[in-house]
């Protein structure tokens, strides 16, 4: 979908316009110290907050310890990546101040904005904010604190703890804001853990040369065009848009605009919207949920998550292109783990920073809760039709986390090793032809995982 439509004259007289004030005034927060209110409202810009508390985690079974633990984890909250929006929005509201076609509600949103974009330049775009290193900080510790007999074994052996990252800066930092955390926790690691590594083959795959069909089928998929464009053209598109605006505009400024424009309009400050929580800090002066009512920002990012969930997620039925190339990041955690199993690795966690755009493919091929089911063809993907939603499968700082566990064998025999995954903290099944080891077990024999896992 287009994120712009074409700039008429209404937003052209603008340009040459001077900047609104910048004057605002704060106002209450929806975070409750965990969630925002709506948390789903914000799709995959949703702040993170863990989904399970430790306390209902079920315990190993008897014998059976902890010696490693892996994770894939997206970077954290950031700054928007470009200006883009926040300047098609300025410009329409230029405009409409030179008209004197604000309501009072409209004459508050563009210092709101302009804040938003301070903070974002200030930050640099695309980067790292404050409340996305504490996501991972804090995640590292409650890491620590469901494991410590495992890093206390880490500490006491010297076993490295190796760090690997896509390489763009906001996952660089996301990595560090981790590792931090774990030295927070327990001095004793800190000259274990490893200068982070790049592996783009591995945490950017989607942008990799071995991938050219898949960013083909981004570019010019028939299929994935029509869909969209569909999804995008349902008249409640429109409908959303037009109540953005008069809310905004006066009657005349809005009869001025397109249909097009409009949509372009409040698609535009549904971005900001939807970054403006993970700004929190840099910005704690903004405040956009006065300026969409949760039904309009709800269709907005179900607009959002469909583009995810085609482009992304588990797609078209019976089509692979969106989550096949995921393949190389879950063998790499089986074989992370198969080596600790085998003695050939002495590492006491393999951690690893990424992108959405790795998180939502690998959920789809390993069948996670919520990407299970693709859309059928004439079919097009809804809330209505689909548990995937944005903010369940990739809000910022996502993580899939394994844990090895292994028994104390009897004299002459191997060791058994186990595996218990959590999603976004929470204790997660691996996908139904996986079998536990018990009824209802969140356990896993290694062996039945590298048996049910494998993919073409």
């Amino acid at each position: 979908m287009k994120r712009h439509a074409t700039v008429s004259a209404v937003v052209a007289v603008a340009l040459s316009a001077g900047v609104l004030s910048t004057a605002g005034t704060a106002s209450a927060r929806d975070w409750t110290g965990t969630h925002y209110a709506h948390q789903e409202l914000y799709g995959t810009k949703a702040p993170y907050a863990p989904q399970e508390k430790p306390n209902r985690y079920q315990k190993p079974p008897q014998g059976f310890n902890p010696v490693f633990t892996e994770n894939v984890a997206r970077h954290g909250s950031r700054a928007m990546t470009n200006s883009d929006d926040g300047d098609a929005v300025l410009a329409v509201l230029r405009s409409a101040q030179q008209q004197n076609a604000l309501t009072g509600l409209g004459a508050e949103l563009g210092p709101q904005v302009r804040s938003l974009l301070d903070a974002a330049s200030t930050l640099g775009y695309g980067n790292l904010s404050a409340r996305g290193a504490d996501e991972h900080r804090q995640t590292a510790l409650r890491m620590e604190q469901r494991l410590p007999s495992l890093f206390h074994t880490i500490a006491a052996r010297h076993e490295p703890i190796a760090v690997e990252t896509s390489g763009v800066p906001r996952a660089v930092a996301s990595a560090n804001a981790f590792t931090d955390g774990l030295t927070s926790g327990d001095p004793a690691l800190t000259g274990l853990i490893k200068a982070p590594v790049t592996d783009k083959d591995l945490l950017y795959f989607h942008k990799q040369p071995q991938n050219a069909d898949y960013q083909a089928y981004l570019k010019s998929d028939p299929d994935l065009a029509a869909v969209l464009a569909r999804i995008e053209d349902d008249p409640r598109t429109a409908e959303a848009a037009r109540h953005v605006a008069a809310r905004l505009f006066q009657d005349d400024f809005i009869a001025a605009m397109s249909d097009e424009e409009q949509v372009s309009f409040a698609r535009s400050l549904y971005q900001l919207y939807s970054a403006a929580p993970d700004l929190s800090v840099e910005a704690p002066g903004v405040d956009l949920t006065r300026f969409l009512t949760p039904r309009d920002a709800q269709w907005f990012a179900y607009l959002d998550d469909a583009e995810e969930f085609y482009q992304k997620g588990p797609a078209f039925s019976g089509r692979t292109i969106t989550y096949g190339m995921a393949g190389v990041l879950l063998d790499d955690l089986l074989a992370q783990a198969g080596a600790k199993a085998a003695g050939t690795s002495d590492r006491g966690a393999v951690l690893r920073f990424t992108h959405a755009e790795e998180i939502e493919p690998l959920a789809a091929l390993m069948g996670l809760p919520g990407s299970t089911e693709p859309a059928e063809p004439g079919t097009p993907y809804s809330y209505a039709n689909n548990p995937w939603r944005g903010a369940d499968v990739a809000p910022m700082a996502a993580n899939i986390q394994w844990d090895l566990f292994a028994n104390t064998p009897a004299p002459g025999e191997p060791a058994r090793y186990l595996v218990r995954m959590l999603y976004n903290e929470k204790e997660t099944a691996f996908k139904p032809s996986c079998k536990p080891v018990a009824k209802d077990s969140r356990f896993y024999d290694l062996n039945e995982l590298k048996r049910c896992l494998q993919h073409s």
